[in-house]
């Protein structure tokens, strides 16, 4: 008869859907880190159905997390609660939204915001949902297949607790094996169909954004905080809004008193709504000269022309391509300081860079020694004067430094 198997005494029994963690991913979960990434499931790990909840344990066998699985993306779990309890349902997700909308009302005043996050993903305990209310709509952000077991409670939720008139919702799933197929449309999930232009305010000025759109409305809430930085150093300058997409930092900087505001962008459209902006805002459409063209090649043709402003604003993508400049595409992580240099050489001295980014894979050290090399390169340097964060709607959790990812700078050139 064949040998029986010895099974170590008082060994952890890891039953099905439980993964066991390295003790070092296992501490950073309990400090509030909401992502297990796929390799840290070890060669062995049984993959369920996406949406199926997964227990994660400590090398002792003690409970860790729970969370939802996602069969496709770099993240494997996303962690939902920490208490062995606690179970993943539409009970949690009502008892979540209605304390991200408490937290809103506690802390921002929501009669001066037409734009406004109401549920941040992690950092309100619901991973893989945003929710942005514009006006009476919400656009509803999900960027994995593993919440599809929440989705009716979400939305069932959604309609008990905001009364919106409608319901938008936009997929943003990242496969491990490429980009997702891009939405013609956000979907219209309940109520009533919007207008293409729905105007909205902020502060006191106004913006029309699309809440149909299928990536983004055309107002970045996130940056708030950096508009009004923009507003506040204006006066009496001559403004340079590079990445203007539809002008926001424009209107900001013409209702801080900007004595000339130039807004560059590649895409003829996002002018087109940047002077919708300016009217909506009661200013001159055509009171800003906008530009289209490339970043890189209009800021060359300025510096031809000894052309120099008193601030300049770069608020770059990500990622973009750059096929004019040789086929090189251009990617924030890896070519900011270049972009920092190439805005110094029209930004006059004692003039300001303001700088944004908003890729937590650019960390803040790892951006502002960008900012040093652009200004190295440039033959001059900063002196940082206004930091700005995210707003309050954009909660961040202490362990999860991924959610603070918007870095925004007002430096001095020298």
């Amino acid at each position: 008869m064949p040998a029986r198997r010895q099974i170590r005494k008082n060994a952890p029994i890891v039953r099905r859907n439980t993964v066991r963690l390295p003790d070092d991913i296992a501490h950073r979960i309990r400090a509030g880190h909401p992502w297990v990434y796929r390799e840290a499931l070890g060669p062995r790990f049984f993959a369920p159905e996406p949406g199926t909840s997964i227990d994660l344990i400590d090398g002792d066998g003690e409970f860790v997390g729970r969370g939802l699985y996602d069969a496709d993306g770099a993240i494997a779990v996303r962690v939902f609660a920490r208490t062995s309890t606690v179970a993943i349902d539409g009970r949690l997700v009502r008892e979540r939204l209605r304390a991200a909308i408490a937290l809103r009302e506690r802390t921002l005043d929501l009669s001066k915001l037409g734009a406004l996050r109401l549920v941040n993903a992690e950092s309100d305990g619901l991973p893989a949902i945003c929710v942005d209310r514009y006006a009476g709509y919400l656009v509803v952000q999900l960027f994995s297949s593993a919440i599809a077991p929440l989705r009716d409670e979400l939305y069932a939720a959604l309609d008990e607790l905001c009364a919106p008139a409608g319901i938008y919702e936009q997929r943003r799933y990242r496969p491990l094996g490429g980009e997702a197929p891009r939405q013609p449309a956000a979907d219209l999930i309940r109520g009533a169909p919007a207008p293409v232009e729905i105007e909205i305010a902020e502060d006191d000025l106004k913006f029309v954004v699309d809440v149909t759109a299928p990536l983004s409305t055309g107002l970045f809430a996130d940056l708030r905080e950096g508009r009004r930085a923009v507003r506040h150093w204006a006066r009496g300058r001559r403004v340079l809004n590079l990445f203007a997409y539809t002008g926001a930092i424009s209107v900001y900087a013409r209702a801080g008193g900007a004595v000339e505001v130039c807004a560059v962008d590649v895409a003829a459209k996002a002018h087109a709504r940047a002077r919708r902006n300016f009217a909506a805002s009661g200013f001159d459409p055509e009171s800003a000269e906008h530009v289209v063209g490339d970043v890189f090649k209009v800021l060359a043709k300025m510096r031809e022309r000894s052309r120099t402003f008193d601030l300049v604003v770069i608020d770059p993508p990500a990622f973009a391509s750059a096929a004019a400049r040789g086929g090189k595409p251009w990617s924030a992580i890896r070519d900011y300081s270049e972009l920092v240099t190439a805005a110094l050489d029209v930004t006059a001295p004692g003039g300001l860079l303001a700088a944004a980014s908003s890729t937590h894979k650019l960390t803040a050290a790892e951006f502002e020694l960008a900012l040093a090399d652009g200004a190295y390169a440039a033959g001059t340097r900063l002196q940082i004067v206004d930091r700005r964060a995210l707003p309050p709607d954009f909660p961040a959790l202490p362990g999860f430094p991924e959610s603070s990812y918007l870095k925004f700078i007002v430096a001095a050139r020298g």
